[in-house]
């Protein structure tokens, strides 16, 4: 069975990080890129910014996870906000010459004082792997059941290279890494339809950019089609990825002046006020099978962007043409997330999220602004500034969440006798359900 949605970008799962700033950064990018998906950097980030991070992603292993590094002075409470005490996780430490001393297990973090040195955590000999000794993931997983190590660091002649998991090492044998042409992990990049729009693409491209997304709250205007083709003109041998969008005209409209590929989905996102705020947007499903059918005919494809809470909302949106599913404030509350883990008065670890058209995004987007021109701005933003986005304690980063996604996905083309996900939009018989039958499909969180 395969779940690639074949749109030109090289994804092997079709999902995609959204471009928010409280979602995507350079970390997340890369590990949802390891596991076949695209993460997609914002557009509020400065060029230089955006340049670093692209390039960052790029620089990174493709076969071992990117390895967390703190020095042997930074204390337990420093890495702490941004790792939770759970299993598969660890931080290399450092000395001062920056000479690797070792490694400290985030299980570890949970029973150590918040001011204890990660340098006193460490004991005995390090304990590795040593890249040359291993010829395949599953010959990587039995070498740490065998060395009894559920983390390390992976070495190659002495430098360090990455780390590992036993579960990292187990996806590795399940999932189909996204990688452009010299075997380097794919990344997206989004720019605005403001602005020199043929210069800041052709700077991403510079940087190596695989997937270029010109993104606006309402795609269907002149401004976003103008920015098309003034990007398309240039050649730039990548998809054009355009929105929003919720109609079949907009996307025979926005593929007419050069995109490859249709974002669709006004308002469904959890941080998105925009139906209450304005009265516009349409319900998701419906918008995301009416594009679907309209960029078929044209040759073009569509990605479904927002309302996803649970691994069912993706297999919908797949059925109903969908080749990729955008997934945000999911997303926000992983290790891999922008932002460092905070813990509320009960004790539960949370990020922080916002919508990107809130005063927090505004402020941000136009920091460079004089302070008038940036209170105008911000007096009239819209969307939720601040929401506690909580990790889950049984799936803290996005590679648990992708697990659970996909197995979900490839159950739902199973149940429809699809082995593609071509074959599932064309088997999928998608009916209406009530709110009752919604709430009947629920499992009970108590017993009864």
């Amino acid at each position: 069975m395969s779940l690639e949605p074949r749109d030109g970008t090289g994804a092997t799962i079709p999902i995609v990080s959204a471009n928010m700033n409280s979602v995507t950064g350079p970390r997340l990018a890369a590990a949802l890129a390891r596991r076949g998906g695209i993460g997609v950097l914002p557009q509020d980030m400065h060029l230089q910014d955006l340049d670093a991070a692209i390039r960052w992603v790029k620089a990174q292993p493709v076969a071992w996870d990117t390895p967390l590094e703190l020095g042997a002075d930074d204390t337990v409470a420093t890495a702490l906000t941004l790792l939770p005490p759970v299993a598969g996780q660890g931080i290399v430490v450092r000395g001062d010459r920056n000479e690797l001393l070792g490694f400290v297990p985030a299980v570890r973090l949970a029973t150590a004082l918040p001011d204890a040195r990660l340098g006193d955590l460490l004991h005995g000999a390090l304990a590795s792997l040593d890249a040359d000794d291993i010829d395949s993931p599953r010959a990587a997983f039995d070498l740490m059941v065998a060395a009894d190590l559920d983390f390390a660091p992976v070495l190659h002649h002495g430098n360090l290279v990455g780390t590992l998991s036993r579960t990292g090492a187990l996806r590795s044998t399940i999932y189909d890494s996204a990688v452009d042409g010299d075997g380097r992990l794919v990344v997206g990049a989004a720019i605005g339809i403001n602005g020199d729009v043929a210069a800041k693409a052709i700077a991403l491209i510079a940087a190596g950019v695989d997937v270029l997304v010109i993104d606006t709250a309402h795609g269907h205007q002149r401004g976003m089609v103008e920015a098309i083709a003034a990007v398309a003109k240039l050649n730039l041998g990548v998809p054009i990825v355009a929105g929003n969008v919720v109609t079949a005209a907009a996307v025979r409209d926005l593929v007419g002046a050069g995109a490859t590929i249709v974002k669709v989905g006004v308002g469904p996102g959890a941080m998105c006020t925009t139906r209450m705020m304005t009265a516009v947007g349409r319900p998701q499903f419906s918008a995301v099978l009416e594009t679907a059918d309209a960029a078929h005919d044209i040759g073009a494809h569509v990605w479904a962007d927002g309302g996803v809470r649970y691994p069912r909302d993706v297999a919908l949106a797949l059925a109903a043409g969908a080749a990729s599913v955008m997934i945000g404030s999911w997303f926000a509350g992983t290790i891999e997330a922008p932002g460092t883990l905070a813990t509320d008065s009960a004790g539960r670890l949370y990020k922080e999220s916002w919508g990107m058209a809130s005063t927090k995004a505004v402020q941000e987007r136009f920091d460079r602004l004089d302070p008038y021109e940036l209170a105008r701005k911000t007096l009239f933003a819209e969307g939720i500034s601040s929401s506690r986005i909580y990790l889950d304690p049984l799936r803290p980063s996005v590679e648990d969440l992708l697990d659970m996604i996909t197995s979900g996905v490839r159950s739902s083309l199973t149940y429809a006798g699809a082995r593609s996900l071509s074959e599932f939009h064309q088997r999928a018989l998608v009916g209406v359900q009530s709110a009752a039958g919604y709430e009947e499909g629920k499992a009970l969180p108590v017993s009864w």
